[in-house]
């Protein structure tokens, strides 16, 4: 088998791809937990590498945090920009791969909403997440062509997958306390991905290369999806209240500062829908992604 070296492994990505790469690659992980094969926290140094891997699957990053400090603001650039710097220079010591794949996000498109957003949307995102992704990307194009190296770009939508992050996580943790409500029948959509797609859409992309979007084809809304977590944890079906008392509520949150749960800003994302195509990644790589409501599982 091939030898593909995983940054980043060990965390939620890797533990729902894992599985399924284990029977594909001579997989080694590099990151910062002790679970991790190689140790090492790419932010302030390059690994040190002891052989040639055919593939790299740059997966580390940082993300699902909302910087207050310009110290924090910081530690995106250091780990998702810097970061990538760092793993090249190890890569050319040893030999440079193949193929590099490197998970990027569509929050580099900087849409708050919009419908089946494409990749030929301009990088328009500025929060330093978005920005630093951008510059990651960037780099690796003009590496890649130096060293003649496939390289595959997934701009990824929300993850689902055990132990999911981020929104996804927080509706899960409200489902389960009994707390989490959908606004005005939850009919908001969100572009939503299964993790484990990642590791079905590698082979295609590391002889191809390419930038593409990656998520569910049948776009759920939160509505479904917290509805199918309901189910799964044994809950009731979460209650929906409509938008005028959520509006309400938001207003008063303005008042309350960022601490409060919901405000204008958040009510406003909580409700404009937001989607991206993955139409360019069906047609060239022939790949079809999971159905998220019949294959999620908490």
């Amino acid at each position: 088998m091939e030898k593909l070296l995983f940054t980043g492994g060990t965390g939620f990505l890797g533990k729902n791809v894992r599985p399924i790469l284990d029977k594909m690659y001579e997989v080694t992980t590099c990151g910062i937990t002790p679970d991790d094969m190689i140790k090492t926290n790419l932010a302030k140094e390059a690994p040190v590498l002891d052989q040639h891997y055919e593939v790299v699957l740059h997966a580390c990053g940082k993300a699902h945090v909302v910087p207050k400090t310009e110290e924090e603001k910081k530690a995106f650039y250091d780990v998702n920009y810097t970061g990538t710097i760092h793993l090249c220079d190890a890569l050319e010591k040893v030999g440079t791969p193949k193929a590099l794949i490197f998970i990027s996000t569509v929050a580099v498109y900087g849409c708050e909403y919009g419908e089946l957003i494409t990749e030929e949307h301009p990088l328009e995102g500025t929060t330093p997440y978005a920005d630093s992704k951008i510059k990651a990307e960037e780099y690796l194009t003009q590496w890649s062509k130096r060293h003649s190296v496939v390289l595959g770009i997934l701009r990824p939508s929300l993850l689902a997958g055990k132990d999911a992050p981020g929104n996804l996580g927080a509706m899960v943790n409200g489902v389960r306390k009994g707390f989490y409500m959908n606004i005005a029948n939850g009919k908001v959509v969100k572009s939503i991905l299964m993790a484990e797609d990642i590791a079905h859409i590698l082979p295609a992309l590391i002889e191809k290369g390419g930038v593409y979007n990656v998520c569910d084809t049948f776009q759920p809304s939160f509505g479904q999806i917290s509805e199918s977590v309901a189910r799964q944890l044994g809950k009731r079906k979460p209650i929906s209240i409509p938008y005028w008392i959520a509006k309400c509520m938001a207003l008063v949150g303005d008042c309350l500062g960022s601490k409060a749960p919901i405000n204008s800003y958040k009510l406003e994302k909580m409700t404009k829908s937001l989607t991206f195509s993955n139409e360019k990644a069906r047609r060239e790589l022939e790949w079809e992604p999971l159905d998220v409501l019949t294959h999620y599982n908490i």
